[in-house]
């Protein structure tokens, strides 16, 4: 997986835009960032999106860690509908650790307790989003989901990545790459 954003098509270190037309429920309106694009399949994580009843400090006693000082209020994404019960932390590229996967020289990928246990005491990456579950593709199977409309691809940017506001990360991606996303129509070929 160690394909970078842009090379032969590749969608790593990128955002996807679910179109407006999206039917899975799971990914209707859904901003997901593509941590891992190849000709082996594609793997990423939904952005604006909760688990519902889940909290940080919730988590962090499942997993028998102190809670630390935890200065932040940490919500817990609904990464995808893949290995929910899996955690997965995307994050600033200023914490690695030996199981890190770093994407590109913004951010990296950890599914370690380990950073669990670094966040839980202050001693974290400067940004991170915690995820249960995770959105993959089997080869061919997003390349397939883009040319029938189904996504937009956008640059990633960290505002956008760990930003807080939710309600609005799928209008602010769209809108960066100047689409009024009232103007888009449902029907492929067509704006």
């Amino acid at each position: 997986m160690t394909e970078q954003s842009g090379e032969a098509g590749y969608l790593t270190g990128q955002l996807l835009v679910a179109m407006p037309q999206m039917q899975d429920p799971r990914f209707a309106r859904s901003v997901v960032y593509m941590c891992a694009h190849t000709a082996n399949g594609a793997m990423g994580l939904v952005l604006n999106k909760l688990v519902d009843n889940v909290t940080f400090p919730d988590l962090l006693e499942q997993l028998n860690i102190g809670s630390g000082d935890v200065e932040r209020d940490i919500h817990v994404h609904f990464g995808g509908p893949v290995e929910t019960g899996r955690g997965f932390v995307l994050h600033s590229a200023d914490y690695v650790q030996d199981a890190t996967m770093v994407i590109d020289q913004q951010f990296a990928l950890t599914a370690t307790v380990d950073i669990l246990k670094a966040i839980a005491q202050g001693e974290g990456p400067e940004n991170s989003l915690l995820a249960l579950g995770y959105a993959g593709w089997g080869p061919g199977q997003l390349d397939g989901e883009i040319q029938a409309n189904g996504w937009l691809s956008v640059p990633a940017d960290p505002g956008l990545l760990f930003g807080d506001n939710l309600d609005s990360k799928w209008e602010q991606a769209m809108a960066k790459i100047g689409i009024d996303f009232s103007q888009l129509s449902g029907d492929a070929g067509h704006a």
